[in-house]
């Protein structure tokens, strides 16, 4: 496998399927003189299924709904994916998954990292630089080896999500270095495997493959699926790779906030920053497009507020933002606490016990979750500047949570920032662009310039 080299065509039709922790969406791009035109063509809900005391994904149906939208998208060139981290199946000698999709959030995880972290956790983190989290594959590895030893004893090879995808479009088996990097058992120094960590896992160096980049060809997609002979080009599998690819910043002095279900706080750099500033801030070294750093740490966002609305009613955003921004006097807590981790009814309850509050207007607890937001932000983005030595003048937020005005100018204003919002579809788009650049769509280094020709933002000064 390698970047594909070919002669610019305008026209070219280059298809992302974006699959997020509430939804999935699949979309196609054309350039057209020099610009980007993105049409999201089909959308469908996603989400956990409990089975047999487990927490799952809906992977079937994850797969049928992806075919679905490539249906509706007709002819077009190349295909890649991206999700979230961390997640994976497990397949058989004869490609059947075996005990299907685990969600990070299944219980089967509870206190794997704790007790793991304990005996090891200087090492665990010299050798991976990823921040802890109960749900790295590392952990969720060890817990497989006590809750479905079965599944692990017969697996031939562990595919990470983005990778299944693409596994069931080409029929070829690859793991893509960035979603890797979220495993915690890869060394980001050498951007490979790490042998060590695979040992703590349980995992056998056998059941991964040598790690493919953004960019690669995999394959084609194969007869009798909607798009047949069509190139599967790997983007940035991890879906923050591909939203920070297309973040449309220049120089060194920004930061970005990859906002949407989780908040993702970071900055790009050429190498990986491992010591004990960066552990004790709960820092993270996850690879990028053009195997750069992405240091970072991932805060709880959006989820708070999704599963607040759910308790609700599912009330409309649009009315919930216009009242909370009426709101003066709202308290804010860490939206880190781990009370916040499972689903359930109760997190309106939840926000206002760890908000000290009583109140639990539907406003007045919307805003003291952006509070709590926007000061997390801050707090990380000053912890930024300390580790890394790099002044932070420009704050670009891209994701879902960039359209929400009040959010962006807390942030601003917490910050003391000025702060860039959009474009909205940042994950769609970076995917798209990668695909592009290596199909010749795009000169070679154009993504951001292109981002920039393409899309407009907005601006929120610190007030």
């Amino acid at each position: 496998m390698g970047g594909v080299l070919l002669p610019p065509v305008a026209g070219r039709r280059h298809v992302a399927v974006d699959l997020g922790a509430s939804s999935g969406r699949v979309a196609v791009g054309t350039i057209t003189n020099g610009r980007l035109h993105v049409e999201i063509v089909h959308r469908f809900p996603n989400g956990p299924v409990e089975r047999n005391g487990g927490l799952y994904w809906p992977h079937e149906q994850i797969w049928d709904e992806t075919c679905a939208g490539l249906a509706k998208v007709g002819p077009y060139d190349s295909v890649g994916v991206d999700s979230w981290g961390v997640d994976y199946v497990l397949l058989d000698s004869h490609g059947q998954v075996l005990d299907g999709m685990r969600h990070y959030r299944d219980p089967r995880n509870d206190g794997i990292m704790q007790q793991l972290v304990a005996e090891q956790g200087d090492r665990i983190y010299g050798q991976t630089g990823i921040q802890f989290l109960p749900f790295n594959t590392l952990f969720q590895l060890r817990a497989d080896n006590v809750d479905r030893p079965e599944a692990l004893a017969g697996a031939k090879n562990l595919l990470m999500v983005p990778d299944y995808f693409h596994w069931k479009l080409s029929g070829e088996l690859s793991n893509e270095l960035t979603d890797a990097s979220t495993t915690q058992m890869l060394d980001p120094r050498s951007r490979r495997w790490s042998g060590e960590m695979l040992d703590q896992a349980g995992v056998l160096a056998s059941l991964l493959r040598t790690l493919s980049s953004a960019g690669d060809q995999l394959g084609k997609v194969q007869q009798g699926l909607p798009g047949a002979g069509a190139r599967v080009i790997l983007p940035g599998t991890h879906d923050t790779a591909s939203a920070v690819a297309a973040v449309p910043a220049e120089g060194d002095d920004w930061a970005y906030v990859s906002s949407g279900t989780w908040s993702l706080v970071g900055v790009e750099l050429p190498e990986p920053i491992i010591n004990d500033a960066a552990r004790q801030g709960g820092f993270t070294n996850e690879i990028g497009i053009k195997k750069t750093i992405r240091f970072l740490k991932n805060m709880t966002g959006l989820w708070i507020l999704q599963e607040c609305r759910r308790a609700w009613g599912n009330p409309d955003y649009a009315d919930l933002y216009g009242a909370a921004a009426k709101v003066e006097d709202a308290p804010s807590f860490d939206p880190d606490d781990p009370c916040f981790m499972a689903t359930g009814d109760d997190m309106p309850e939840r926000v206002m016990r760890c908000a000290g509050s009583q109140n639990d207007d539907q406003a007045f607890v919307t805003r003291a979750i952006f509070n709590s937001l926007a000061a997390k932000t801050a707090e990380i983005l000053d912890q930024l500047e300390t580790i890394t030595g790099r002044k932070i003048e420009r704050v670009h937020v891209v994701g879902g949570g960039s359209q929400i005005d009040l959010l962006n100018q807390l942030i601003a204003d917490a910050s003391g920032r000025q702060v860039i919002a959009g474009p909205t579809e940042a994950t769609l788009i970076g995917n798209i662009l990668v695909q592009a650049e290596a199909c010749g769509s795009i000169p070679a280094g154009s993504i951001r310039e292109t981002v920039k020709r393409s899309f407009e933002t907005k601006t929120y000064k610190p007030a």
